[in-house]
C-alpha cells in the first residue's frame, strides 16, 4: 500500500478517528494512507484529521485498494474455513487478532485491549463473553470495536451468542501491549 497523497476517486462515508463521527470524504479530496488493516483503510484528511474508510469502500481511493480490500476478504474467507469445526476457545482468540484500533497497526489482542475471554456451553452453541477496554474512555471508536468483535465472533461455529463487556478498571496504559506490537510502534 502506497502511503502518498491520493485523491479519493468517488465520495464515500468514513468514521472520523477518535471521535467516532460519521464524515464524508469528497471525490478529489487529498488523503494520505496511513495504514490498511483487515482491508478498512485509515486516512489523514486535509482537513487535519483521521479517518477510517471501511473495507467495501476502499475503492473510492482507486483499485490498487480496492484489490487489497478484496485480498483482506479472500484472506478472511480462508481463515473462516480454517475455523470450521467444533466450537474452540482458541479460534475466537484468533478471530479477535483480526480486529484493529483504527489509530494503531496492531490488533486489539496485541495492543491489550482484551483482558478475558471465556465461554459456557448453552442450547445451540456456546455463550463467549468478552471481556475488553479501549486506549482511553471518551474514544469514539469503541462502539465501532464493540461491533466489529461482536461481528466477528458470532460467526464462528459453535458460537450461539456473544457479549462484550466495555470496562475501564483496570484502566488500560502501554504496558499492556505484547513485545511485538511495542517493536512493530517503535516503543522500545
Amino acid at each position: 500500500m502506497r502511503k502518498e497523497p491520493t485523491l479519493v476517486v468517488h465520495g464515500c462515508d468514513a468514521i472520523q478517528i477518535p471521535s467516532g463521527e460519521k464524515v464524508r470524504l469528497e471525490q478529489d479530496e487529498c488523503v494520505i494512507p496511513t495504514q490498511m488493516l483487515d482491508g478498512n483503510v485509515t486516512v489523514m484528511t486535509g482537513r487535519g484529521f483521521l479517518a477510517r474508510i471501511d473495507a467495501r469502500d476502499a475503492g473510492a481511493l482507486g483499485p490498487e485498494f480496492a484489490e487489497l480490500a478484496a485480498q483482506a476478504a479472500r484472506d478472511a474467507e480462508a481463515r473462516a474455513k480454517r475455523a470450521e469445526g467444533p466450537f474452540e476457545l482458541t479460534k475466537v482468540w484468533e478471530e479477535l487478532r483480526t480486529v484493529y484500533d483504527p489509530e494503531i497497526p496492531a490488533d486489539i489482542v496485541e495492543i491489550g485491549l482484551v483482558y478475558d475471554v471465556v465461554s459456557e456451553p448453552v442450547e445451540g452453541g456456546h455463550r463467549v463473553l468478552v471481556t475488553m477496554t479501549l486506549t482511553a474512555p471518551a474514544c469514539g471508536v469503541g462502539p465501532m470495536l464493540v461491533e466489529e468483535v461482536r461481528s466477528k465472533v458470532s460467526r464462528l461455529p459453535g458460537v450461539s451468542d456473544v457479549s462484550v463487556q466495555l470496562v475501564f478498571e483496570p484502566p488500560w496504559d502501554p504496558s499492556r501491549m505484547s513485545e511485538a506490537a511495542r517493536l512493530e510502534l517503535g516503543m522500545f
